[in-house]
């Protein structure tokens, strides 16, 4: 593959990824009521392949699946206004990940860049600043409810959410490193 070019292998599984993103987050998350009943914490999966585009393809790959998920998903099945804030969260979930996980291919011996250590650590460096910061921004902005009112219940699905997060994206990456070429 030349540098600056995707490779249609590459774009074929970045696809996948993206539509499994949209099916985790669309159709297999709950909504749960926060702040007066208004319903700002959705429990899902479904940055969990935006950020392993970004893990096995790089930032660029990740950044366009995160937006493509977002854009598609907003647009083919809404669950409320669009709102180009979470299309730029969406963007750093493939980004963060791709930025850190070529640092840790550079850094990392022969054996496996992605242990559950590094995964986790990413996970955490990147939620805190996308979703507990920037997420629950937006959704004060768009509700016109407090930022600290919203925080304690989306800190709360975050603690749970990281490790699970974390050791999904090790078994996957694993098995995906071992059957397919990546």
């Amino acid at each position: 593959m030349n540098k600056g070019r995707i490779s249609t292998r590459t774009l074929t599984q970045a696809g996948f990824l993206t539509a499994i993103s949209i099916v985790l987050t669309r159709f297999i998350s709950v909504m749960v009521p926060l702040a007066g009943g208004l319903p700002a914490l959705r429990l899902g999966f479904g940055e969990l392949p935006i950020i392993m585009s970004g893990l096995l393809f790089g930032p660029v790959v990740g950044g366009i699946t995160g937006l493509i998920a977002d854009l598609i998903g907003a647009w083919a099945f809404p669950q409320g206004p669009f709102f180009p804030g979470f299309t730029l969260s969406s963007m750093l979930w493939g980004i963060l990940p791709g930025i850190y996980g070529l640092y840790l291919k550079r850094k990392a011996d022969k054996g496996n860049p992605f242990t559950f250590k590094r995964i986790f650590f990413i996970i955490v460096a990147c939620t805190i600043p996308i979703s507990l910061i920037m997420n629950t921004y937006w959704l004060s902005l768009m509700m016109g409810k407090g930022f600290l009112a919203l925080l304690p219940g989306r800190l709360l699905s975050d603690v749970v959410k990281i490790p699970l997060v974390s050791y999904l994206i090790t078994l996957l990456v694993k098995h995906l490193r071992t059957r397919v070429a990546l």
